[in-house]
């Protein structure tokens, strides 16, 4: 039986991870090894290269050397799990899969943003008054209780 998971946690991910693989002293397996291998999807020479750092120095990480904070906010801003610590306004906006995932969820490839843009740009007065519609309706469901919005 296979089950899906929505949302992995780190710590739950590093549990997972750590339970099922068997190891020996020689060879372990450390959470930072897990963040930049799994979570980030870098390799040792591209996490080098965005860090500025060698690839002896990264080995270093892997092997249980602390991450400097600098360099995990910028492997995070790579790999597309933080948007965050640029601004406040992209809190809980993140990347994935070449989309730019909105909070609530919606995907947005770069031709649906410029078509979009283009909308706004043409400002017709047709398109103003669905604008205002679309607006007031997207309020209105936010006010909605969670529990009414999933059934």
């Amino acid at each position: 039986m296979v089950r899906y998971v929505k949302r992995v946690t780190y710590s739950g991910l590093i549990y997972c991870f750590k339970n099922s693989v068997q190891l020996n002293n020689s060879n372990q397996i450390t959470d930072n090894f897990i963040f930049r291998m799994y979570l980030c999807k870098l390799s040792i020479k591209e996490t080098a290269e965005l860090c500025f750092k060698s690839v002896r120095t990264v080995t270093e990480w892997d092997k249980g050397k602390s991450i400097p904070p600098e360099c995990r906010r910028l492997m995070k801003l790579y790999s597309g799990r933080e948007l965050s610590s640029i601004d406040d306004n992209w809190r809980q906006w993140r990347m994935a899969k070449g989309e730019l995932i909105t909070p609530s969820g919606w995907g947005l490839t770069p031709d649906r943003i410029i078509t979009g843009n283009a909308l706004i740009e043409i400002g017709a007065e047709g398109d103003r008054d669905y604008m205002s519609k679309i607006i007031r309706t997207a309020r209105q469901l936010k006010e909605l209780p969670k529990n009414r919005r999933s059934s």
